[in-house]
């Protein structure tokens, strides 16, 4: 259960002021990744959201990639730049696809959901991969967004897409938090835990799981318009079965105590990758599964449980 300490607006308005002093003090290159992890946290946060109700969702990729080539289509195609509207329609995009999915996929549970949610995905990844006139493998570029009509310079660029991420990926994960510690959040527990009493009680499990299916559509959708933002560029990969289970992974490294500590872990996997590849480039992906297995083996409840025990202690 969300603890009420994690749901209070200073404490993300202080994360939101940390984020913004602390990312203009980082070398460049770990700043973008930090932005990154910040949009990819929000689609990890939508995993966790899920396994809150015991979904766990092996194709969340594809809300991430609809958000993506939303934006990467209204502006490289039709011309369309303003940042609010790119984003407004990424939203919109992603949870229109949650309705629809939705209402097929709150039917099922445990290995049926996963493997629907993931067979969907990659139906998704053949249709772009087959689409020459999105660039087929290699995805597209996107022109720089603007902001109601201002086009920042080159040299300002990555300062405000940092900004304009970081303060969108904050509203975000306190909106979620506020989402979890309402009548409609606290039943995601139940659904996870026992639908037969829940019915017994009044509520509809299946209305449960196609709510929290639907906002966390909603939160992908945001990441995948701001990660093609920030990266001027989309390709089918961001739908396809690997990126998926690397959010899945990540919201189980992060722990279920916070909203905000997806974003967390997905910064840290980021972070090890990065040096594993650095310093062994033929054997990184040894280096990381280590690190994967040791915190599996040593924190079970995810990274988050560290602050915990610091707090109770």
């Amino acid at each position: 259960m969300m603890k009420t300490d994690f749901r209070r607006e200073p404490l993300y308005i202080a994360i939101l002021a940390v984020l913004l002093i602390v990312g203009f003090f980082l070398p460049s290159w770990l700043r973008f990744l930090l932005q990154t992890a910040l949009a990819g946290g929000l689609v990890a946060l939508g995993v966790a959201l899920q396994m809150r109700a015991g979904l766990v969702n092996f194709g969340q990729g594809l809300y991430y990639a609809l958000g993506g080539y939303a934006v990467g289509m209204l502006a490289a195609q039709a011309g369309i730049t303003d940042i609010f509207i790119l984003l407004i329609a990424a939203v919109l995009v992603s949870t229109v696809a949650g309705i629809v999915l939705g209402l097929l996929l709150s039917r099922y549970r445990e290995i049926f959901y996963a493997m629907l949610s993931l067979a969907v995905s990659m139906i998704l990844y053949g249709l772009l991969v087959k689409a020459a006139w999105l660039g087929s493998t290699d995805g597209f570029n996107i022109p720089p967004v603007s902001y109601l009509g201002w086009t920042p310079d080159r040299a300002v660029r990555p300062d405000i897409y940092y900004v304009t991420t970081a303060v969108l990926t904050v509203i975000a994960c306190l909106a979620t938090a506020r989402y979890l510690t309402s009548g409609a959040g606290m039943l995601c527990e139940a659904v996870a835990e026992n639908e037969i009493r829940l019915e017994y009680l009044g509520a509809s499990p299946r209305k449960v799981a196609f709510i929290v299916i639907v906002v966390a559509s909603a939160l992908s959708g945001l990441g995948g318009g701001l990660l093609a933002m920030s990266t001027g560029h989309v390709d089918p990969l961001m739908t396809n079965w690997t990126t998926s289970g690397g959010f899945v992974f990540v919201a189980l490294l992060a722990g279920r105590g916070s909203t905000i500590a997806p974003v967390i872990g997905f910064f840290l996997l980021e972070l090890v990758r990065t040096y594993a590849l650095d310093l062994a480039p033929n054997a990184w992906q040894m280096i990381l599964g280590l690190v994967m297995l040791a915190v599996i083996l040593l924190l079970p409840e995810g990274l988050w449980s560290l602050i915990e025990r610091r707090r109770k202690a």
